[in-house]
């Protein structure tokens, strides 16, 4: 183009630019100039697919609860402002904490770790059902359920809306502690009124596959099927257990670990803070350092029942505590 010397020239570019924009606008399409469309107000479905070793693993979001900060002991409420803060984890209304389960295809069974709280704790949790099916899979398909503990919020999916096993062909598997503990008709009788109903969401879960013969319990190192291990890691609950999937070594194997830790913004830097649904702080603490020293040590993928979703990732050692190192969002790799 030729440069135009004069400002008589510059000019009449100029205004032969701003005539032919006026002229196009004249001939777009009346929509191409509205307001953008109204705000989406759905979320992508909650599930995340990664292979590890042999095995494909789906983490599936059951929703979230706020957690009551008070709920944490072991630390000031300033050192676990402190530490929330250092996260950018808002705490005005609760800690909100995600509840995940894990679905595991080692392609000769289909084992779904913990089912999430179906109805038994309010409108922010139950969507397991939704997501089990946006991965491309169906309930009737899973083989066997391992339940961490009998926690409502791990357990409670066991049950369709209409009291119904809603894993028709699965076998239950849990801790035979846990069992003993939560199963106990006498235990919840003993129990404080306000934890009652703890006890009933446990024996109304697991009561439909005791009837057809479908729970089965183990003790803490058994092997429950090929290339799962359960992994010993009471004290949140008696029988609280881990899960160990696949033979290899390190990288090649995923710890399942269930409610080791329930905030990550402070009981990774801080494993000594326990929270208060513990049955046994103490021995929770001791399994939680024990933990997450062998997972650091040997470099395992580890997948957390409240952890940030999808709760997968690995943990670092730090000159103090632990930090948590979530996994990258990534295609699937094929083998």
């Amino acid at each position: 183009m030729a440069r135009f010397r004069s400002k008589t020239g510059r000019q009449w570019l100029l205004s032969a630019l701003f005539a032919g924009a006026a002229a196009l606008s004249g001939v777009l399409p009346a929509d191409a100039l509205a307001a953008p469309p109204a705000k989406q107000t759905t979320q992508v479905p909650g599930y995340y697919r990664i292979n590890i070793g042999d095995i494909e693993v789906t983490a599936l979001y059951d929703g979230y609860v706020a957690l009551d900060t008070k709920l944490l002991k072991g630390a000031s409420a300033n050192d676990i402002q402190s530490l929330l803060a250092r996260m950018f984890v808002a705490s005005g209304n609760g800690v909100q904490t995600a509840v995940n389960a894990f679905l595991i295809n080692t392609g000769k069974n289909l084992i779904l770790v913990d089912t999430g709280a179906a109805r038994c704790f309010g409108p922010t949790l139950g969507v397991i059902p939704d997501n089990l099916r946006a991965a491309g899979y169906d309930k009737a398909q899973v083989d066997t359920v391992l339940l961490t503990h009998l926690h409502g919020d791990h357990a409670c999916g066991l049950l369709a809306a209409e009291g119904r096993p809603a894993f028709p062909n699965a076998t239950i598997y849990a801790a035979e502690d846990e069992a003993a503990f939560w199963l106990g008709k006498d235990n919840a009788a003993k129990a404080p009124k306000e934890v009652q109903p703890f006890f009933k969401m446990a024996q109304d879960a697991i009561e439909p596959y005791v009837a057809a013969g479908k729970f089965k319990q183990f003790n803490p190192g058994d092997t429950i099927l090929p290339g799962v291990v359960s992994v010993p890691a009471q004290g949140h609950t008696p029988g609280h257990a881990g899960y160990m999937f696949g033979p290899g070594e390190g990288e090649d194997q995923l710890l399942v670990w269930g409610d080791i830790v329930h905030s990550h913004a402070v009981q990774f830097v801080r494993p000594e803070v326990a929270i208060e649904f513990d049955v046994d702080s103490k021995k929770a603490i001791a399994t939680r350092k024990s933990l997450l020293a062998q997972a650091a040590k040997k470099k395992l993928w580890v997948a957390g029942a409240h952890l940030p979703f999808p709760g997968i990732g690995h943990v670092r050692s730090e000159r103090k505590g632990y930090s948590w190192v979530p996994v990258e969002y990534s295609p699937l790799q094929q083998k």
